[in-house]
């Protein structure tokens, strides 16, 4: 779609409630999860699975790339149905960015980083919003059957966020030979699940928070006797997507059973043997940059490099309050 200003013909207005709080409309956000098949034997034999070491000698890479992305819900609106029949539709207004944190030769920097902002609706006729802060492209989502409305409108936002991810990501590593890093030589860390960026090569999706447990109770309860940098074998997992994955445990002080620990995925297209150098070498790298109690209240999961991405991130987001005036002057 083109970009257009809100035309006369375009109306909406601007829902009172801070979005912070939700709607001012109950909406069930219950994506569910579904049952994962699961391969033990990738890597060791399910009876013989024991916590694998750090293993020395492993190549660093060159650079290690990681890419994140934020959101922010600015406003929930609601369009006028254009054909007059007096209905409305609602629709969400929300800013977004993703970047790109390069650690090589001994320091950090910001390689990139894409800010986006976007009216999300069910309303075929939408088109732009422009405000004195801002566009909001407009983008029509037709929710499947069965799925909330807002349920499938957030699900649209996160793609468009994924989607700016990995052209952030791409953009990036095009970048790096001009900066002395050899072809081939970077490790790029995706801060969540790696669903939709499988095809990335040298890529790991990094997954902080658990929400199911993918392994058999005894192995399962293997993962609790994890020590600083050892990790599970790798195994497969097939649910909506297929991927290699596995358990870390991350540099920290003795506490709950499952303290630092974190599970890391690669793709499912790679080899057993690709996907256990893969692993070693998440051993190798990932612990480095795991972050400290006092300095961060997700220690250690958050890793540096991730805290100072997110955080620029969000402050080029902009003032949500002002964001929200401005949607509430377009409107009027």
């Amino acid at each position: 779609m083109s970009a257009r200003a809100a035309p006369a013909g375009m109306r909406f207005c601007v829902d009172a409630w801070d979005p912070s709080y939700g709607a001012s409309a109950d909406a069930d956000i219950d994506l569910g999860e579904s049952t994962a098949n699961l391969v033990l034997d990738v890597e060791t034999d399910a009876d013989k699975w024991q916590p694998v070491d750090a293993p020395s000698g492993v190549t660093m890479p060159a650079a290690v790339l990681f890419v994140d992305g934020v959101r922010r819900i600015d406003a929930r609106v609601w369009v006028d149905d254009q054909a007059g029949s007096g209905t409305v539709a609602a629709g969400l207004c929300a800013s977004y960015s993703a970047g790109v944190i390069c650690c090589c030769q001994g320091r950090a920097h910001l390689l990139a980083a894409e800010r986006r902002r976007g009216l999300f609706t069910a309303t075929p006729h939408a088109v732009d919003i422009d405000t004195w802060a801002g566009r909001y492209s407009a983008s029509f989502t037709a929710p499947p059957p069965g799925t909330p409305l807002l349920t499938a409108l957030s699900l649209a936002l996160q793609v468009r966020l994924g989607d700016t991810e990995v052209t952030t990501a791409l953009a990036s590593r095009a970048e790096l030979a001009g900066r002395g890093v050899p072809d081939g030589s970077d490790l790029l860390v995706v801060d969540g699940p790696l669903r939709g960026r499988t095809h990335l090569p040298r890529t790991l999706g990094y997954i902080k928070t658990h929400h199911s447990e993918y392994l058999p109770p005894d192995l399962h309860a293997m993962v609790g006797r994890l020590g600083p940098d050892q990790r599970t074998p790798v195994f497969l997992v097939g649910s909506s997507w297929d991927r290699h994955t596995w358990y870390l445990r991350l540099p920290c002080r003795p506490g709950a059973p499952w303290a630092g620990v974190v599970r890391v995925e690669c793709s499912a297209d790679l080899n057993a043997n690709d996907a256990i150098d893969l692993a070693n070498l998440s051993q190798a790298t990932l612990c480095r940059y795991a972050s400290a109690e006092y300095k961060d209240p997700r220690a250690p999961q958050n890793l540096y490099p991730i805290a100072g991405l997110e955080r620029e991130l969000r402050r080029r987001l902009g003032d949500p309050r002002l964001m929200y005036r401005a949607l509430r002057t377009a409107a009027a």
